[in-house]
């Protein structure tokens, strides 16, 4: 199961079911402007992640660790070790304040647990096989989420 599923994928495939678990109920507006605060953070953290890998010349895909080239630590690698994955966390907890019911926040909760698991934990691995000392020194200085 490690690094099979692309996340975005898998984020796409829980928005759908929080959509489906989401109480019928009206949302008040100001469930919207939180949400639209977190989507715009999101957007703020995920979109100079992918920047930062290609200006790199490294692979965004999350399936083919194996074929990273670079170390990106600098931006906002320096205060995350995984801003393209907070990204999607912090979609579906965008989606998760706008709809209503306990159950969509399951979406953002099984997201953490299976990128932690399934593709951190991989990278991480293939990382410190690639790249040595440099990346253990960066383990130890930036954290995984925030």
């Amino acid at each position: 199961m490690e690094n099979r599923i692309p996340p975005p994928v898998l984020t796409l495939t829980l928005a759908v079911a929080m959509w489906f678990c989401a109480s019928d109920l009206p949302s008040p507006l100001w469930r919207s402007g939180v949400a639209f605060l977190i989507f715009i953070v999101a957007g703020v953290v995920g979109f100079p992640a992918i920047r930062s890998f290609r200006r790199a010349g490294t692979t965004i895909d999350p399936v083919r660790i194996d074929r990273a080239s670079a170390l990106v630590t600098g931006g906002i690698y320096s205060l995350t070790r995984n801003p393209m994955y907070l990204s999607l966390a912090l979609l579906l907890v965008a989606l998760a304040v706008r709809l209503q019911g306990p159950w969509v926040w399951a979406g953002p909760i099984l997201l953490v647990l299976w990128l932690d698991r399934f593709q951190i934990r991989p990278e991480e691995r293939a990382k410190s096989a690639r790249f040595g000392d440099a990346y253990a020194r960066y383990l130890s200085e930036v954290r995984r989420w925030l």
